[in-house]
Formats: C-alpha cells, sequence, structure tokens
C-alpha cells in the first residue's frame, strides 16, 4: 500500500509540473506590451484586495527610512508593488524570450572586467541582490566568452517538480544553478577540469540562526548577514565583484560590474562582508522600490541572538539550559 501510495503521489507531481508548464509556456507567449497589461490588473488585486504582505512591507520601509515623510514611504509603497507584479510577469516570459529579446532588454556592462579575470586564469565572485530583475541576470553567459562557465547559487526548492521547472528556466541561456550546499565542491571540480567561474551570489537574505557570523550595519538595522560568499572568495582566491543593477525603464535593465578586489585574501574577516552591504545601501536609497521589500529581513535579533546562541570555536550552537 504504501509503494502504491507513493506511485500515486508521483505521479501527480509529474501532472501538476506539465500543467503549471503548460500554463506557463502558453502565457509567456503574449508580448510583454500584454504582460505589462497584465501586471497593471494584477496590481490591483494584489495591492487593494490581497493586501499581499502589506503589513511586512511597510514595516521594513518605515524602518529602513525613517528620516522620510509617510507619504513618501506610501508613495514607496505603492511603486515597489507596482514593480514586484512587474517582476512576476518577466519571469514567466523569461521562458521563450529570444537570445536577442534578453540582450536588447538586459544589458551588462564593465564585462572586460570579467574577461581579463579570466584570460588570466581567475575565476570570479559577483555580489548582487534581490534588487530589479535578477531572473534576467542568468542571461550572463550571452555577454560573456565561453571560456567561463556562469553561475548562480540557489536554495532549491522543497517540490522536486517545481524545482525542476524553475531550474528549466532560469538555465535556459547556459548559466548553472548549484545548489547553496554544494557551492564549494562544484567550484573545486571545475577547477580541477581547468575551467574558470563567474558565480553570482545574491547574498542579501536573512541567514538561519545557525549561519550568523556576522552582524553590520544596514539600512537602520543591526543586520545579520550570510558570509559564505566572502569565504569561498578568499578560498579559492575569486576576483570579487559587486553587481548594480538599475532599471532605466520599464522592461529594460541595466547591470554594471564593480570590480572590489582581485586580492580577496588581502581583506580582513567580514570587510568584503560590508563592504557588499554599504553598495547595496546605496543602490537601494537610490531607486528603493525595487528591492524585495516582501522579505521579513529583520526578523532575528542580535538581543534574541544572544539569548538563544553561543559561538564556540567560531561555530553557532544552542545555549545549554539548566533546569
Amino acid at each position: 500500500m504504501q509503494i502504491r501510495a507513493e506511485i500515486v503521489t508521483f505521479a501527480a507531481m509529474k501532472l501538476i509540473y506539465y500543467i503549471v508548464y503548460g500554463l506557463w509556456y502558453a502565457v509567456s507567449l503574449l508580448p510583454l506590451r500584454m504582460l505589462y497589461v497584465l501586471s497593471d490588473v494584477l496590481f490591483f488585486f494584489v495591492f487593494y484586495i490581497m493586501h499581499y504582505r502589506r503589513r511586512t512591507v511597510w514595516v521594513n520601509l518605515v524602518t529602513a527610512f525613517p528620516e522620510k515623510a509617510e507619504e513618501e514611504q506610501k508613495d514607496i509603497e505603492r511603486r515597489f508593488y507596482r514593480w514586484f507584479c512587474d517582476y512576476l510577469v518577466e519571469s514567466i516570459k523569461l521562458m521563450t524570450m529570444s537570445r536577442e529579446q534578453l540582450r536588447r532588454r538586459m544589458t551588462f556592462r564593465g564585462t572586460e572586467l570579467v574577461e581579463e579575470c579570466v584570460a588570466d586564469g581567475q575565476s570570479c565572485a559577483v555580489y548582487l541582490g534581490h534588487y530589479c530583475n535578477w531572473e534576467w541576470i542568468t542571461s550572463l553567459p550571452l555577454w560573456i566568452s565561453d571560456q567561463a562557465q556562469c553561475g548562480q547559487i540557489y536554495h532549491p526548492l522543497e517540490n522536486a517538480q517545481m524545482d525542476r521547472l524553475f531550474l528549466k528556466v532560469r538555465q535556459r541561456m547556459g548559466a548553472v544553478c548549484i545548489p547553496m550546499a554544494e557551492t564549494l565542491r562544484r567550484i573545486l571540480t571545475y577547477q580541477r577540469d581547468g575551467r574558470q567561474v563567474v558565480i553570482g551570489y545574491i547574498a542579501d537574505q536573512a541567514p538561519f540562526w545557525w549561519n550568523i557570523h556576522h552582524w553590520c550595519p544596514f539600512l537602520h538595522h543591526d543586520t545579520p548577514v550570510l558570509t559564505g560568499t566572502e569565504r569561498i572568495a578568499k578560498k579559492m582566491n575569486h576576483a570579487v565583484f559587486y553587481m548594480e543593477v538599475s532599471r532605466p525603464r520599464r522592461g529594460y535593465y541595466e547591470a554594471e560590474f564593480k570590480l572590489i578586489t582581485r586580492e580577496p585574501k588581502n581583506y580582513e574577516d567580514y570587510q568584503l562582508t560590508d563592504i557588499y552591504f554599504q553598495e547595496l545601501e546605496k543602490t537601494i536609497c537610490r531607486n528603493p522600490e525595487f528591492w524585495l521589500w516582501t522579505h521579513n529581513r529583520w526578523k532575528r535579533t542580535r538581543e534574541k541572538f544572544n539569548r538563544r546562541f553561543e559561538v564556540v570555536d567560531g561555530k553557532v550552537r544552542e545555549r545549554q539550559t539548566t533546569t
């Protein structure tokens, strides 16, 4: 009976995959101008009817920009939700966008610096955030020579079929998605094969409690941050870049590679991480509506961390309680 149930569950998941795939594919065939009409309708429902995570967004905005007047904060909130709905339909469109269309709508500058590192036999670690359309950044292989393998670190979805679907979309242009837990192993494999890599790290997520090793000031918050990118860059001696992304107009994005260093080992612990968050904060402050405010980014505080955990020999562990 258990085997039969597992077979039925697997078949159901496969069916859901093909249904979602078919719907996604069909909608993605619509021209972007029609998808933006859909986005405008979606905005009305998400913002005014569903109130999708509006409490979280509002608290984030108010605490990140306490110096702004309430009316300006509300304006940022509305503009964020308009962009967020655009991001959703743009991500759907990614399934069937041609290479020519992506090259026209997602442009990159500073790639010559990356090519120079690759030509010298040095791989690159690229910091970026959940800012503008990070899904379209997977088109980077259209701008980088095939001497290097482009890729991005991601957290696999719990649903294997949905994970498979998103991987199919994100890897269309030749970039590879590397599960977070396999990052170092996969990079070492490329190194053994004599292949340079250009890896994107979206490093602005809230780390789990046991991954908190550093805090830095970010948007008026004492913020726990991920430090894995820095550790890998130092261990592998990767050139470190920050990717500055902007949206000059609807449906168009520009990304610029900004070199931080080609000698990461010369930096003190967490210094590169601090530089990244300083750069990301500047980017967000210029146009705050393009950052992903729906995440409860500051749900973990230093006070709670110190009360529940301790760091022993560089490892986080829960405090022992006595009864």
